[in-house]
């Protein structure tokens, strides 16, 4: 995929998450990377030809990336 984007929005709520790309917005789960006991979730999800990645992740999507 040389010359493309994926956007990485950031979640808050893995069940919110889902809910709204999967079940509202009609996403498919590409890839799920998360491990038990606090481990942020990572999630790939595409529609047609948009990929996203969703993360958990402290400080992923954040406006300052220097803090």
């Amino acid at each position: 995929m040389t010359g493309h984007s994926i956007p990485i929005p950031r979640s808050f709520s893995e069940t919110k998450a889902k809910e709204f790309y999967t079940d509202f917005l009609g996403f498919d789960v590409v890839f799920e990377h998360k491990r038990p006991l606090f481990i942020p979730l990572y999630l790939g999800i595409t529609s047609d030809n948009c990929m996203l990645h969703i993360s958990e992740h402290h400080r992923d999507a954040c406006p300052d990336p220097a803090l």
